[in-house]
């Protein structure tokens, strides 16, 4: 079912990376060069994540240390989320900072890899929250930042918690997993993406959905034109 946002007019709209912004799970596409058991085992882990039956904390580590990606991988990837950008977020990102709509990007994905899609959209470095990793001097993988809260339930909130005095209100968080609509809690309206992939249990805690670019481009600057 799709409902339509709040009256008050959005001026900041938070987006979700994967499976939103772009038609890929970052980590599964990694996973995917390391053959087909690495890819099964990560694409289950990451499915159980995204529909809330499993923590994200109990499966974020045990996925980096299954594919542990290079530097080499995470620039591959970088070109991946490029090549599958979702169709009308590069017009609506365009469209939705015209409108002085700040327009940022919260993803539990890998920060590196989000910053090429970051600047194809037109996005400042500084807008891009992501997960940070570690290389060693020849490239190879060296850890992740286990300390930021994108690897967590919950992280999302606790990222937009600390943003939000600093952003425009009313805020718009979009995307299409349980990590996303736990941000209910900080943001003012939560959108559902379902582009890509529908869950039901994140559509149900949703103020609307959205199935695409364009159709979130029409309800916020409908939303933003009622002022």
């Amino acid at each position: 079912m799709t409902r339509s946002p709040a009256s008050t007019p959005i001026r900041t709209v938070s987006l979700d990376v994967d499976s939103t912004l772009a038609g890929i799970e970052g980590i599964d596409w990694l996973a995917a060069r390391r053959g087909p058991e690495i890819t099964s085992e990560i694409t289950s882990l990451t499915g159980a994540a995204m529909s809330g039956a499993s923590r994200l904390e109990d499966v974020y580590a045990r996925r980096l240390n299954a594919v542990r990606p290079s530097l080499r991988d995470v620039d591959a990837l970088g070109r991946a989320y490029c090549e599958s950008v979702a169709t009308g977020a590069r017009e609506c990102v365009a469209a939705l900072s015209s409108a002085n709509i700040r327009v940022l990007v919260v993803s539990g994905g890998l920060r590196p890899a989000l910053l090429p899609l970051a600047r194809l959209l037109g996005l400042s470095e500084r807008d891009v929250h992501g997960v940070e990793l570690r290389f060693a001097a020849d490239g190879s993988y060296a850890g992740f930042d286990a300390t930021s809260p994108l690897t967590q339930d919950g992280g999302k909130s606790r990222v937009l918690r600390l943003l939000v005095s600093g952003l425009p209100r009313a805020i718009l968080h979009v995307g299409d997993g349980m990590t996303d609509a736990t941000t209910r809690d900080v943001v003012d309206s939560f959108a559902a993406f379902t582009g890509f992939v529908t869950r039901n249990n994140v559509v149900a805690l949703a103020n609307f959905t959205v199935n695409s670019f364009a159709a979130l481009q029409a309800a916020v600057l409908r939303n933003e034109t009622r002022a």
